[in-house]
């Protein structure tokens, strides 16, 4: 079985940026980013070994995974997990 490989949009990156950036200046230094930032690749972790451990959308192959107060948008293809927005 081949692995599974993460892909992320331009939409997502900057989606994840804004929002580090956004509590990077909220509390003045850089110590909630870095634990959400580890949350978020955590979860896409395991997404990785369980693709459909979020819910499904109303777009075919899109799902949304919810994870405290974040929620990753992805659309899981063939041996791609296609992170579309966070």
């Amino acid at each position: 079985m081949a692995k599974i490989k993460v892909a992320w949009s331009v939409e997502a990156k900057q989606d994840l940026y804004d929002i580090l950036e956004f509590y990077l200046f909220r509390n003045g230094n850089a110590n909630y980013s870095k634990k959400l930032s580890q949350n978020i690749f955590s979860s896409i972790q395991n997404l990785i070994k369980n693709p459909f451990l979020g819910r499904p959308t109303e777009l075919q192959n899109v799902r949304a995974l919810i994870k405290d107060d974040y929620e990753i948008i992805y659309e899981k293809l063939e041996q791609v997990i296609l992170i579309i927005m966070v």
